[in-house]
């Protein structure tokens, strides 16, 4: 299989997966509004979309860090709580949020590992922005190994959403979420 055929292949089996966690996202962004504030940070979220559930190779447990699969275990299946639960999660826990590609929600949140230099090399590099913080830098690395087939973050800092693909992203600053159908503020 090509690169292309590979790139075309996890677009079209996740696809909706994805836009429903971006969705998520981007909501969560919208919904707070004390951005601009001192001292104060926002909800946060990293989410990765993976192949299948080998993905210890690559990621830790992040302690007691864990999504409440009690109360949502599939994104799809369960759009409206997954909204409710990324909420909370988005404010009281840290680490990234495992989604397999059929979008069952892995309990354990993780750090995940950056790849190895022979990897980063292998995969032909990636271009790090200077506004991306640590989160970003991990999906973004994370994005280039074959068993990721999406990552997504939302930013504390300032709401921003911002999805990888095969090392490259695509940005959403929070004052451009939504498009022509935002509301105005």
């Amino acid at each position: 299989m090509d690169d292309l055929e590979r790139v075309l292949r996890r677009y079209a089996t996740s696809q909706d997966l994805m836009d429903r966690i971006r969705y998520t996202a981007e909501s969560l962004s919208m919904e707070f509004d004390r951005w601009g504030e001192q001292h104060v940070t926002g909800p946060s979220l990293y989410v990765l979309v993976v192949a299948d559930v080998a993905f210890g190779s690559y990621t830790d447990p992040l302690g007691s860090n864990t999504w409440p699969v009690d109360r949502c275990r599939v994104v799809v299946d369960e759009s409206e709580n997954f909204m409710r639960v990324a909420r909370d999660v988005a404010f009281s826990r840290d680490g990234a949020l495992v989604v397999t590609g059929d979008g069952t929600i892995q309990e354990q949140m993780v750090r995940v590992r950056s790849p190895s230099v022979e990897e980063m090399e292998s995969f032909g590099g990636v271009d790090y922005p200077d506004w991306m913080g640590t989160k970003h830098l991990s999906a973004l690395e994370t994005s280039t190994r074959e068993e990721v087939l999406w990552a997504i973050t939302l930013s504390e800092e300032n709401g921003r959403v911002t999805t990888f693909l095969d090392g490259t992203y695509q940005d959403y600053p929070r004052d451009e979420i939504g498009g022509r159908w935002r509301p105005e503020r």
